[in-house]
């Protein structure tokens, strides 16, 4: 029995982030900064309308691909701000979901990805566990996308190359001119490029855009899990041009073998969401987002955030992510150490997503400790 465990659990190890969160379960009223999940409920009425659907009957299997109207009005939305004539659609149990089913269906052992640095802690592991390879790509310290080094990053073996804006860690929010500028690489090699846009409606300074609006070739990740706060109904969708929608073809089959369908009740409460104005949770969150900087600017070296709801935030004097973060979380702060984000430890992240009150205490801890 001292083989059973197969090898590629070993290529993987549990979440830092988890780690903390449940950390958090042993501390007496601690200030949070560590889980990326909203502060706010999701809203009554999309909470009506999955209640409705329960007492409905829809409890049972939805098709492999998701709800008909569900899907619909996905297809129509993808269709009208990407220019898509005739776009592939998958509806997934979250948008972890729908990155594993990516994944198990484009990554063979020894292809590559290429991921610019700082990343979600997610697509590491799961290119490794398949066997595939991270090419990663320094975007230290300014986090913005670093156009020339993905091109020199590219190989023979290059699969597809990821994108997240916002992106979790760093509230970095992509340029159009970036995008462009990617967009016109990527298809010079003739790359897929993944987005997972799971934050897009959480950005503050900047009209958000997405790559997929400039470059077909692009398999897009979205979904409800933060905009609605519906981060437990496990809830998002893949949408691809006409052109890839072979790989949403495969990502379907693989579905019907590991999460067969994703929740159905909740798939009906997505289709209100779809129409439901969540622009005065993004304004409270900008407040937070300023609340958060101005407090940590004079004390600590950080790039201002433009989306999401983080801030990835340099240690001080020269210590590493690891050794402040211990010394945070002993002054009943949790952040996560930048190491679980990149192949650097210099700086932790610290979720905003709590209460204006939880800021302003954590913020004056964490000045104390510079």
């Amino acid at each position: 029995m001292k083989n059973i465990i197969a090898d590629r659990t070993g290529k993987i190890d549990s979440s830092g982030i988890r780690k903390v969160f449940a950390l958090a379960a042993s501390l007496r009223d601690p200030v949070n900064f560590s889980i990326g999940q909203p502060d706010f409920d999701v809203p009554d009425k999309l909470k009506e309308e999955a209640i409705k659907a329960i007492q409905a009957g829809y409890n049972k299997y939805s098709q492999t691909a998701g709800d008909a109207i569900l899907k619909q009005k996905i297809t129509e939305q993808v269709k009208n701000e990407f220019a898509w004539q005739n776009p592939a659609v998958l509806v997934s149990s979250g948008v972890s979901g729908g990155l594993l089913l990516a994944f198990l269906a484009l990554i063979n052992p020894g292809d590559e990805a290429v991921i610019p640095d700082p990343y979600f802690v997610m697509y590491k592991h799961l290119v490794n566990m398949l066997g595939g390879k991270c090419v990663f790509v320094d975007s230290y310290p300014d986090f913005n996308l670093p156009i020339d080094k993905i091109a020199d990053a590219i190989t023979d073996k290059t699969k597809i190359i990821i994108l997240n804006s916002p992106c979790n860690p760093t509230g970095i929010v992509n340029t159009e001119q970036e995008m462009r500028e990617l967009a016109k690489i990527a298809a010079e090699k003739d790359i897929l490029i993944l987005t997972d846009e799971i934050y897009e409606k959480f950005c503050y300074d900047i009209k958000y855009q997405s790559i997929a609006g400039c470059y077909e070739k692009t398999l897009v990740l979205r979904g409800f899990s933060k905009s609605y706060a519906m981060t437990g109904w496990r809830l998002g969708y893949v949408a691809a041009s006409e052109s890839l929608k072979d790989i949403i073809e495969q990502m379907t089959k693989i579905q019907q073998y590991t999460f067969v369908c994703a929740p159905v009740p909740f798939q009906q409460a997505a289709i209100a969401a779809m129409d439901y104005d969540v622009s005065d949770f993004v304004d409270i969150y900008r407040q937070k987002r300023d609340l958060l900087y101005d407090g940590l600017k004079d004390k600590f070296e950080l790039i201002k955030p433009g989306g999401a709801f983080y801030a990835f935030v340099k240690t001080p004097n020269g210590r590493t992510a690891t050794e402040f973060v211990e010394r945070a979380i002993a002054s009943n702060v949790l952040i996560i150490p930048g190491n679980v984000f990149s192949e650097k430890d210099t700086h932790f992240r610290i979720s905003y997503a709590t209460s204006d009150e939880k800021i302003r205490q954590g913020v004056e801890i964490l000045c104390s400790l510079v």
